[in-house]
């Protein structure tokens, strides 16, 4: 089966500044992939690069096996950088417009206008659709031509917490029937909670790849604990001092819950009162300033 999206070695450079650097990425096909990074990472740059809209300094694209420029691109639908849509038509009208131009049957602009849950507002001129409901049916544009690979960027961008749920919703949805999605967000928070698979970009090169599970890392055990430096002491002992952190008065421990009692009874048998001793994830937001602080530094 030919990969929805696969890069090598791509590259854009405008000038001294490097805006995509080396990117190597692979989606795979069923799968949401988040594209995540911070404002200026180079994620709208490389998805212009795998539409065509952009030439790449360096690398190769493939978009379901085909490069962007070999004629067009077949079941591809894009959402690049927000909707534009004639304001005084309404939106069934205007996807119509779109349907005729594309060379797919209207009876479509029906079928699409239900999967983003706008059928009761498609009458409606598009000037008076909400920000939310304008990114709904910039989606239902998208998905005219049925494809097999759609392309989002900041899907969620400038939405109410509604409009977000709404979107996720409809992503969720999308993957669920067998479409393959890659999403760019600056949102780590957002991805996780649609996405298989996330790529971190900072500054146009991809620092980590993975789950959102593989990201975080392995959950810590949390332990407050009097004297806390025979606590640590004895910590690093059982586990290993590589595994051990000093953190706002307590320790952090990279074990799983289900060691938690034998760390309890290890520590009491030191003589340690243990006064607290709970499980907790990684905090995303962390992860994410973490990879990004990680990628600017291997970088400079």
């Amino acid at each position: 089966m030919k990969l929805p999206v696969h890069t090598e070695g791509l590259t854009k450079r405008y000038g001294p500044l490097v805006a995509v650097d080396d990117l190597q990425l692979t989606v795979h096909p069923g799968e949401v992939y988040g594209f995540l990074g911070p404002n200026g990472a180079g994620k709208t740059t490389t998805l212009r690069m795998l539409l065509g809209l952009v030439r790449p300094t360096a690398g190769t694209v493939r978009l379901l096996g085909r490069a962007p420029g070999a004629g067009r691109l077949t079941g591809v639908g894009a959402l690049i950088e927000g909707p534009a849509f004639y304001p005084y038509l309404s939106g069934r009208d205007n996807l119509r417009v779109l349907a005729r131009y594309a060379g797919v049957d209207t009876d479509r602009v029906a079928t699409v206008l239900d999967l983003v849950d706008l059928a009761d507002r498609a009458g409606d001129r598009y000037a008076g659709y909400s920000l939310g409901m304008k990114q709904r049916l910039g989606v239902a544009a998208a998905l005219l031509k049925d494809p097999r690979l759609l392309i989002l960027d900041e899907p969620t961008n400038g939405l109410d917490p509604a409009g977000m749920a709404d979107m996720r919703t409809l992503i969720r949805r999308l993957g669920a029937g067998g479409c393959t999605v890659l999403v760019s967000s600056h949102l780590l928070g957002e991805v996780e909670q649609f996405c298989d698979r996330v790529g971190v970009i900072s500054r146009g090169r991809l620092i980590a790849e993975g789950s959102v599970a593989e990201l975080r890392g392995a959950a810590v055990l949390r332990v407050l604990a009097d004297p806390l430096d025979r606590a640590a002491a004895r910590a690093r002992e059982l586990v290993g001092a590589e595994r051990v952190r000093v953190v706002d008065g307590g320790l952090e421990l990279s074990v799983g819950p289900d060691r938690a009692a034998w760390v309890n009874a290890e520590l009491v048998g030191v003589g340690v009162a243990v006064r607290e001793l709970r499980s907790r994830e990684r905090d995303l937001e962390q992860v994410f300033f973490d990879l990004i602080e990680k990628g600017t530094a291997d970088v400079a």
